[in-house]
């Protein structure tokens, strides 16, 4: 989950408003803006946030708390059988142990089996 900062900073900095950064990844205490993190499942495992493409329309509701795209069952549903898990990049090291074992942001990072 890469942390979100620079991508907050880099909305601000570029003084667009009306913008929500929505991303799977986590933010700290410094981000600022609109920002709906942690979404769950991820892009990575093929989670809904993987499935939205540009100019999908997105509508996050504040005040319950919801996330949805106005893209039918239909189409999604295809999306997710074209769908192709993003290739490793790290391949050895700590890293790639953390990759292959890291859980969703639910579940945290746990690195360890036992």
């Amino acid at each position: 989950m890469p942390e979100q900062l620079k991508a907050s900073a880099a909305i601000m900095g570029a003084k667009l408003t009306n913008v929500a950064l929505v991303t799977d990844g986590r933010y700290s205490g410094a981000s600022h803006g609109f920002i709906v993190g942690h979404v769950c499942p991820e892009a990575a495992v093929g989670g809904p946030i993987a499935l939205v493409e540009d100019g999908d329309k997105v509508t996050i509701d504040a005040e319950t708390n919801t996330i949805s795209v106005d893209v039918g069952k239909e189409e999604m549903e295809k999306r997710k059988k074209a769908w192709t898990p993003p290739r490793m990049v790290v391949t050895r090291g700590v890293l790639a142990k953390y990759a292959a074992l890291v859980s969703d942001a639910t579940h945290g990072a746990v690195t360890d089996l036992f």
